[in-house]
């Protein structure tokens, strides 16, 4: 996130609810550490996100890795950063803190789908978020929108479903994060096993070691800091000409941008389709089965624009409040709240079927 752009979006809120509430309503102190808390939010996350999330380290999202960060400053600061853990935590006692954090209209998700719809030009993402940000209000410790806001809110939703669609969930960028899941799990069965691996010490450490929850201590934690991208890319640079065959050509393919080929269904993929998928890579490659399936797997994508579980609220002026999926006349948005789900099949381009 743009540093400069959530302190305005930040300052926009603050300075609207005060209009309604009076100064008081919300604390310098409260300010601050709301500030803080959407600040550091995502500063867990590793290099190339959650490809490495889910494959060099087990069950340790990034969000608990953001909180361990937190920490460590709050003692760098000597307790300077304990309301922000509170709020990014959802402990604090006034909650809606923590829903411009964490919700289906956080501040984050009003920042990353207008700046990524500018970078990419799929012009759909361009949302108004200052219109929808002026519109917020708080009511029995909840964040609601004004009714005059709705069509913004209807155009965030459509918006969101339309940019995971177009641009988080693009073809390209998935089967790339999946490649990159499979080489970095292929290295790091490699090092199990005691092959040798060029990479930095950093990278080294994780593919050497089985990290979990309950192993993620401060020394982990300063080694996790000092991953970055370059750690990767350049451990991908080196892996080409490993005599791993697996690790060799993943590696040639994603550093090539020679990418797998990827089928997008929209029911599930008959067995019998993807057993010969494998057999037909297993002859050509002359890898075993378990080797062939780095290179030919399946998956599946779910779009859920709009959660019920977790609903944004529209106050009307008699100030009753309504799910924006009722309050609303698009009908579209009932539909978005049910989840697509698709099924995907990778594998080599040049692979023929008999």
């Amino acid at each position: 996130m743009d540093k400069y752009q959530w302190r305005l979006f930040v300052d926009k809120f603050v300075r609207s609810c005060r209009k309604h509430y009076g100064f008081n309503c919300i604390s310098i102190d409260e300010e601050n550490a709301l500030c803080i808390a959407i600040l550091l939010h995502d500063i867990g996350h590793g290099p190339f996100s959650h490809a490495l999330e889910h494959s060099i380290v087990e069950g340790v999202s990034h969000e608990e890795v953001s909180l361990k960060f937190m920490k460590k400053l709050d003692i760098m600061f000597h307790g300077q950063l304990k309301l922000a853990m509170e709020i990014f935590q959802g402990t604090y006692h006034r909650k809606f803190f923590h829903q411009l954090i964490s919700s289906q209209l956080d501040i984050d998700r009003l920042d990353y789908l207008k700046r990524d719809s500018f970078f990419t030009g799929v012009t759909e993402g361009n949302i108004s978020s200052d219109r929808l940000i002026a519109m917020m209000n708080v009511l029995n410790d909840f964040l609601v929108i004004e009714k005059k806001g709705i069509y913004s809110v209807e155009k965030f939703l459509i918006a969101r479903r339309l940019m995971y669609w177009q641009v988080y969930l693009h073809k390209t960028g998935w089967i790339a994060e999946y490649m990159l899941f499979n080489i970095l799990k292929r290295a790091k069965r490699l090092t199990e096993q005691g092959v040798a691996l060029s990479c930095s010490k950093a990278l080294q450490f994780f593919l050497s070691n089985r990290i979990t929850k309950d192993d993620f201590s401060d020394e982990v934690l300063k080694t996790f800091s000092r991953l970055d991208d370059y750690d990767i890319v350049s451990a991908l640079k080196e892996w080409v000409d490993h005599t791993d065959q697996v690790l060799s050509n993943l590696s040639r393919m994603l550093v090539n941008r020679e990418l797998l080929k990827i089928e997008i269904h929209d029911t599930e993929i008959s067995l019998h389709y993807i057993s010969s998928l494998v057999a037909g890579f297993m002859k050509s490659s002359k890898l075993s089965e378990n080797d062939a399936k780095y290179f030919v797997f399946v998956g599946q994508i779910s779009n859920q624009a709009y959660s019920k579980e977790n609903p944004i609220y529209i106050l009307s002026k008699n100030g009753t409040l309504q799910d924006i999926a009722k309050a609303s006349d698009q009908l579209n948005l009932q539909a978005l709240s049910e989840p697509v789900t698709k099924y995907f099949v990778c594998y080599p381009k040049e692979l023929k079927l008999a």
